[in-house]
């Protein structure tokens, strides 16, 4: 398996927003993360590229026509 794995700075930039709304939409479920904590300490969580493609899709919106 071969998921590709992106750091909320990296994220934080492809969605032109800052790193603490990233954190808003993990804590909201709006976006997947995977958890490499390797200890007791601060975890280290990445977002699978899959996941940031979803809620891009799942974020858009058709924008209408004006009427002629």
């Amino acid at each position: 398996m071969s998921a590709r794995l992106l750091s909320i700075p990296a994220v934080a930039a492809a969605l032109d927003v800052d790193r603490r709304t990233v954190y808003r939409f993990i804590a909201a479920g709006e976006l997947p993360v995977v958890d490499l904590r390797t200890g007791p300490g601060r975890s280290r969580v990445r977002i699978p590229a899959a996941g940031l493609e979803e809620f891009i899709t799942s974020r858009s919106v058709a924008v209408s026509r004006p009427r002629r």
